[in-house]
């Protein structure tokens, strides 16, 4: 006849820590004993579950932080969380900044930046990277230099150059340097109007002419470049995708009449990641961002926030973190 303690060494255990509470019980009375009994069992099923399954969607942000909280860093760990991801960053530049616009800017240390992206990719390797203002030239060659260690990970660039406010946010050798030396390197650039035009040196007020600018800025070795269109005035919205493919597609959506649009690019370049992060295709990626920057300009249209142009409601529907099979992330 088989042992019932060898066909179930959990039996045994219960059995064991029943005994041990006895003793504790005759020794420090019956609370004190359950309360030993239920963190024994807690401590023991812990490290009989020691084996992880699943894993998070990690995006990496690098971009500079916004102190009024609307854009930069904050609308991008603001995005990801509310899209079950899990967030990690990397601050480039500090602003102080409100709704009414920047008023002072200071750009970290080359190596200060760099050591917190190397700090995230050495242990909590992400699944995409957003990356939002690169100040300066020496800071863009340095970040190229680290993220060209890792030729897997889908890189999404936001090219902020420059503020609502009109300031200028980056040198002009920077913008050089980032044609020919990080462009390359992205899965998707996502200029708008003004930057598309700076990239493709020419002037954009027509769908037509951002589909002549995105082939331009395709010319820069990317995979693919959206043009949004935001500034364009009309009814509708329209973005411009271009891919090495060939594969063009206009996206159209509705325009709403609202004053709360600050950060609505680092938040699209954010979801973007985050959907990419989840196992999305790009034209998939981009069709599913947009839709949740148009719902989360809608759901904060009515919201007073400051005296200029406030922020988007990132957690209209905040989704909980997605735990992803080990097997699908690495």
């Amino acid at each position: 006849m088989d042992d019932p303690l060898n066909q179930n060494p959990l039996l045994f255990v219960y059995i064991l820590i029943v005994l041990l509470e006895i003793i504790h019980f005759l020794n420090y009375g019956f609370k004190s004993a359950i309360y030993w009994r239920s963190k024994s069992l807690l401590k023991y099923q812990l490290n009989m579950n020691t084996e992880f399954n699943y894993s998070y969607p990690v995006v990496l942000t690098i971009a500079g932080s916004d102190s009024g909280g609307g854009a930069g860093i904050q609308a991008d760990l603001k995005t990801i969380s509310a899209l079950g991801c899990y967030g990690t960053s990397a601050i480039t530049a500090i602003t102080a900044q409100n709704t009414m616009g920047i008023t002072n800017l200071f750009e970290l240390p080359v190596s200060v930046v760099t050591d917190q992206i190397k700090a995230v990719t050495e242990d909590i390797k992400p699944h995409a990277i957003k990356i939002g203002m690169i100040p300066n030239s020496a800071l863009l060659q340095a970040i190229f230099d680290i993220l060209s260690l890792y030729p897997e990970i889908p890189v999404i660039l936001d090219p902020v150059m420059i503020a609502t406010s009109g300031r200028r946010l980056v040198e002009q050798n920077t913008i050089e340097l980032l044609k020919t030396v990080l462009i390359p390197i992205t899965a998707l650039v996502t200029p708008n109007l003004d930057e598309a035009a700076i990239l493709a040196d020419m002037e954009i007020s027509t769908v037509a002419q951002m589909k002549i600018a995105a082939h331009q800025i395709l010319n820069f070795g990317g995979q693919a470049v959206l043009i949004k269109g935001g500034h364009l005035k009309g009814s509708k919205l329209y973005d411009v995708y271009l891919d090495k493919t060939g594969k063009e597609i206009v996206y159209e959506n509705d325009t709403i009449s609202s004053q709360n649009t600050h950060g609505t690019g680092c938040t699209l370049s954010a979801a973007i990641a985050c959907f990419i992060a989840r196992n999305m295709e790009l034209p998939e990626a981009i069709k599913n961002a947009e839709s949740y920057v148009h719902r989360a300009i809608y759901e904060g249209l009515d919201v007073k926030t400051g005296k200029g142009k406030g922020p988007l409601n990132h957690f209209y529907a905040p989704i909980p973190l997605i735990k992803l099979p080990v097997d699908m992330k690495n």
